[in-house]
């Protein structure tokens, strides 16, 4: 009998082992989130931070662990055990970097009036009065630094009274500083505008902070758009990212280098941009990230310095997959973070001279072995004007030819943010193509990695080619017999609701519901509330009172998705973060009201406390019910 029952436990257990199941919702949040955080000295060891969600309390628990750099077995350690390299101590040790809010202007009504504690106001002369979740209230990020182990000195201030930030908000970090080698200067960056000039500028530079004099010097002052991301190779070189244009926050990203006083631009002469980069060991190469047709790769340039050679960029790394950070060098091989449409970040190595990957981490191994994974296909479309598009077809686990699938058009947002091998906790291929649907998700007109001039055809046309680009995906893959002609949605988030809200008024009946994510749905009033007017004005061609100016008017009329709307004739569900400061409120509730009045099929899912973007895991859950409860209602 004893022998029966384990031998009918085997079976049970190997049953159970090799049943399949479809990505859910709820499985999707409970993948473990992988992040690096160093190596120590000597190289030889990665410490790692794996987050994982929470629903119950509605947050993310942390894990630590170490593991060779060759590869081999996680193991876990607490937070304290992480002896990662510190980029912020001095090269001597003598001091740290770090930096903290500083409180610089009175704005709240509160520190306006002293007597008044209680009061709940602000009180603004000048525009920059917030900026993507937040109010401005007058503290601002400052850069300080103190002496090591020093925990009661409270740090020197090195930009004292200034109405600036460095970090920049709101997603700087500690790339945005670095100590010169010999540790006599700090190399940070900011933004040092005020006002109008700060919501209409991308201007941000680098300056040097010299310890002995406490005096600044502005070292990019010569270039008007973005500079950022500052570090110093082992011979002393300084390397940033730059944009040359004020204004245009998705300007091609190049590669400059600064030594003994020669600038040099080491990706000048190369059609993309550049993503991040990292210092070879040696000082005579810079390794960087791009994205290229669809996906995201490794890229190496060579650092002549003062010979007479010119730089040439190679592609060292191809395949169906997104290159998402490089960690370090180990001799021949490069340490990275890897993701793709179907699995989320792990660390893998890299081998310059065979051009192979090899996994060093598999985090989410069990959860992605019990599910079937849909099918992601790379396919070229022909558009409107003779061009080829590259576009991602994903299709459902297990799929079958013969049947007819549901059909959903993806919208990308940016609108200048690379299509590639993402791997979203929101809009996340896996989990739609697991609820069978088939998802068409086309790299249109704007998408960084099809050269400079793809990538920059989107400004000032929001309602142009980049259409026809969507209808010609659509309408290519629709011919497909698997593809139900009956059944087509599109949905998409930021620039993709925009899309959204401008197809639902051209369409012509393709589709039969759509779902838009913090949409612009007026330019006219989007110009009046977003925060970022630098965004706008390259993107719209200037404010909307310039009658004169043609192409603005063009943005606020004949691309403007509010005056379509009496063609709207579509189920839509309308989603909107209450602190989403780049794509406000107002654009959402408009919309739905629009729908409510015209009688569509309509449904608003607000979100008080989130932004732009849904971070809290609850709220996730929530968005991605409602998200498929919609198509299962309407398509």
């Amino acid at each position: 009998m004893k022998n029966a029952l384990l031998i009918l436990s085997i079976m049970l257990s190997s049953t159970l082992a090799t049943a399949q199941k479809t990505m859910t919702p709820e499985l999707l949040w409970s993948v473990e989130r992988l992040s690096v955080m160093g190596l120590d000295k000597d190289g030889s060891t990665l410490f790692l931070k794996v987050s994982i969600p929470n629903i119950e309390e509605n947050n993310f628990d942390s894990k630590y662990y170490k593991m060779p750099v060759s590869g081999g077995d996680l193991v876990e350690i607490k937070k304290e055990e992480v002896k990662a390299v510190d980029k912020n101590v001095s090269s001597d040790g003598k001091y740290q970097l770090f930096h903290k809010e500083v409180h610089i202007e009175d704005i709240k009504g509160k520190d306006v009036y002293k007597h008044l504690d209680k009061s709940d106001v602000y009180v603004f002369s000048d525009l920059d009065i917030r900026h993507w979740d937040t109010w401005q209230d007058g503290s601002y990020n400052h850069l300080f630094y103190k002496k090591v182990g020093s925990e009661d000195e409270e740090g020197t201030d090195i930009m004292p009274n200034e109405p600036h930030h460095t970090p920049q908000r709101p997603f700087g970090g500690d790339e945005d500083y670095v100590w010169s080698p010999d540790g006599k200067s700090i190399y940070y960056v900011s933004k040092k505008l005020k006002g109008k000039a700060y919501a209409n500028s991308t201007n941000t530079d680098i300056y040097k902070y010299n310890l002995e004099t406490k005096t600044t010097e502005n070292i990019t002052e010569d270039n008007k758009g973005y500079d950022t991301n500052p570090s110093f190779s082992t011979e002393g070189a300084l390397a940033w990212l730059q944009m040359k244009t004020d204004g245009y926050e998705s300007d091609k990203n190049d590669i400059v280098v600064l030594n003994q006083g020669v600038k040099q631009n080491l990706t000048a002469n190369w059609d993309g941009t550049v993503r991040s980069f990292l210092w070879s060991n040696d000082g005579k190469d810079i390794y960087f990230t791009a994205p290229v047709d669809g996906t995201i790769q490794l890229f190496k340039v060579n650092y002549p310095g003062r010979k007479r050679i010119a730089p040439i960029v190679e592609q060292l790394s191809k395949g169906q997959f997104d290159v998402t950070s490089i960690v370090a060098q180990q001799k021949n091989t490069l340490l990275v973070t890897r993701t793709d449409m179907n699995h989320a970040a792990d660390v893998f190595s890299f081998n310059m001279k065979n051009s192979g990957f090899k996994q060093l981490t598999d985090i989410n191994k069990d959860l992605y072995n019990s599910v079937d994974l849909p099918k992601v296909e790379k396919r070229y479309v022909t558009t409107t004007d003779g061009k080829q598009m590259l576009v991602w077809v994903i299709l459902p686990p297990n799929f079958d030819a013969s049947k007819k699938y549901p059909t959903l058009l993806y919208a990308q947002g940016g609108p200048q943010s690379p299509l590639s091998q993402f791997y979203s906790y929101r809009w996340n291929f896996q989990l739609m193509a697991s609820q069978g649907y088939i998802i068409v998700a086309p790299n249109r007109r704007g998408m960084p990695g099809h050269g400079v001039e793809w990538n920059e055809a989107i400004s000032k046309d929001w309602g142009g080619q980049v259409m026809d680009d969507y209808l010609s995906a659509i309408d290519e893959v629709a011919k497909e017999p698997y593809v139900d002609n009956d059944r087509l949605g599109a949905i998409g988030a930021s620039f993709g609701g925009y899309s959204v809200f401008y197809l639902a008024g051209i369409h012509e009946n393709r589709f039969k519901t759509f779902i838009s994510h913090d949409g612009v749905f007026d330019t006219r009033t989007m110009y009046g509330t977003t925060e970022e007017l630098f965004f706008i004005n390259h993107d719209y061609g200037g404010p909307y009172w310039d009658k004169e100016n043609e192409t603005a008017q063009k943005a606020y009329n004949e691309f403007n998705p509010i005056n379509l709307v009496s063609k709207w004739n579509t189920p839509i569900l309308i989603i909107q973060g209450g602190k989403d400061f780049r794509v406000p409120i107002e654009q959402s509730l408009s919309a739905f009201q629009a729908a409510q009045m015209l009688g569509i099929k309509s449904k608003l899912l607000y979100f008080p406390e989130e932004n732009h973007w849904v971070l809290q895991p609850q709220n996730a859950l929530v968005w991605q019910n409602e998200f498929f409860k919609w198509l299962k209602d309407t398509l």
